[in-house]
């Protein structure tokens, strides 16, 4: 695998410092929506470009989820990153996971919005040739993209969506990506981590459900989270910006030094979860 810094962009000066990762139909600008009205005195945030997307979009790789993770480590190095945390998109939720797996001591908490579970995201054979073909048809892109947001939003939005896609992201590269975020199964790898990890999903997304994240997320992290945005769907960053700042914010914000070795909450607390499941923000 070709060694190479990820194109970024940091946001803020804080001392907690913050990855923040897209997913499959974007590259950083998908943060775009949010960016204005990020905590940059508690935070400082590294907006990243995976390889196949925006600056990184002719960047030669596997393009997987073990690789991105790699790539993250190096450019927290870079960074001089001793410790932080990270916030993933879709695909990206399976990308802090998979550091999660690789670096469990450096992370001090990790959010996923929308993210697809390390268990990967079964797709039935007409499912498959849908996110199959959508590398080259932007007609499908339309068509997963509506469905992933309920059915109500705007023609103009949906075709503004899938233009961005198309744009910053490589065909190659996009379909590489799909065989690892939907195909590969490491979740024995993270069962049991200890890091406090909040799951974000949208009332409106079928796909990544809060039902399916309780199924998986919340019960493979002893201080896992599930949180539901009524109004959002599978792009909350798009859809209901602030309401979603607001919550990935306060989970990030409630780090303390019983987290600062990564062990998760001291003395054995009870599980986040249990009192967070099927809440609203």
């Amino acid at each position: 695998m070709t060694s190479f810094t990820l194109p970024h962009e940091l946001h803020g000066d804080g001392p907690h410092k913050v990855f923040a990762v897209h997913g499959w139909f974007a590259d950083r600008s998908a943060y775009a929506s949010v960016r204005p009205d990020l905590d940059g005195t508690s935070f400082t945030y590294a907006l990243v470009d995976l390889r196949g997307y925006g600056e990184a979009k002719d960047a030669v790789g596997s393009y997987s989820t073990a690789e991105a993770a790699q790539d993250l480590l190096d450019l927290a190095d870079r960074l001089g990153w001793e410790r932080f945390s990270v916030v993933g998109h879709s695909m990206g939720g399976s990308v802090a996971q998979r550091l999660l797996a690789s670096a469990p001591g450096r992370l001090r908490r990790i959010v996923g919005v929308s993210p697809v579970p390390a268990s990967g995201l079964p797709l039935a054979a007409e499912q498959w040739r849908l996110f199959a073909d959508s590398a080259h048809l932007p007609e499908n892109r339309r068509t997963i993209i509506d469905f992933t947001t309920g059915g109500v939003r705007p023609a103009a939005w949906l075709d503004r969506m899938v233009g961005r896609s198309l744009a910053v992201s490589d065909a190659k590269a996009y379909r590489a990506w799909l065989d690892s975020w939907a195909r590969e199964d490491f979740h024995a790898e993270v069962a049991g981590a200890r890091v406090p990890a909040l799951a974000v999903a949208g009332r409106l997304d079928p796909a990544l459900s809060a039902s399916l994240l309780r199924d998986t997320w919340q019960r493979w992290y002893p201080y896992g989270e599930v949180r539901e945005l009524s109004g959002a769907g599978h792009y909350a960053m798009d859809e209901t910006p602030l309401e979603l700042i607001q919550v990935v914010e306060a989970f990030l914000d409630a780090d303390d030094e019983d987290d600062e070795d990564g062990t998760g909450p001291e003395g054995g607390a009870e599980q986040p979860g249990a009192a967070a499941e099927g809440e609203e923000a």
